[in-house]
């Protein structure tokens, strides 16, 4: 699946949303391990990310390639302001229909209308390859996330208190949202 749009930022510079291609692995390899040094809302730790630059250049180079997946970058100055993708849930006949939505932005880049941007991308791109429902999971606690999520459309349907435990101790309420498509 094909993407490619420019936006103007809040701060006037421009955005490029696109796929990201076996060239970009480097740098998207270097911001998806910056951005989860920024948060304790995303899913790992720097350390337990083991990808090579190789791995990660046939990663993006398989989503580029795939139908009815992507790997969407934001790309401001030429630099990777951060990443999101729409993945199937499964390739069975009961869960075809449903796909997953993930983003990670690097802080420097917050507040600018990228994560609105990238968000209504695989909105989009997930419309487009005929899914039904888009869903995700997000931290009960980041309520910048939330509100994006809820403004786009999803709504929640679904909690797990012990979601995620993070090594500073106790657990993390995971929210589970949806968007029919």
């Amino acid at each position: 699946m094909q993407y490619n749009r420019s936006i103007i930022l809040r701060d006037g510079r421009l955005c490029r949303l696109r796929n990201g291609v076996a060239a970009d692995s480097e740098a998207v390899l270097a911001s998806f391990l910056l951005t989860r040094r920024q948060t304790d809302f995303l899913l790992t730790y720097p350390d337990e990310i083991s990808f090579t630059v190789e791995q990660e250049a046939q990663f993006l180079q398989g989503k580029a390639d795939c139908p009815d997946e992507v790997l969407l970058v934001a790309e401001v100055d030429g630099a990777i302001a951060g990443t999101a993708g729409v993945d199937a849930v499964g390739r069975r006949d009961k869960v075809r229909h449903r796909a997953t939505f993930g983003i990670s932005l690097d802080e420097a880049y917050w507040r600018l209308g990228i994560g609105s941007a990238l968000t209504a991308a695989c909105i989009g791109c997930a419309r487009q390859a005929g899914y039904a429902q888009l869903e995700l999971e997000v931290v009960e606690d980041n309520a910048r996330a939330i509100a994006l999520y809820k403004k786009a459309g999803f709504v929640e349907c679904g909690r797990n208190p012990l979601g995620l435990r993070p090594r500073t101790g106790g657990y993390q309420a995971l929210v589970f949202m949806r968007l029919e498509l």
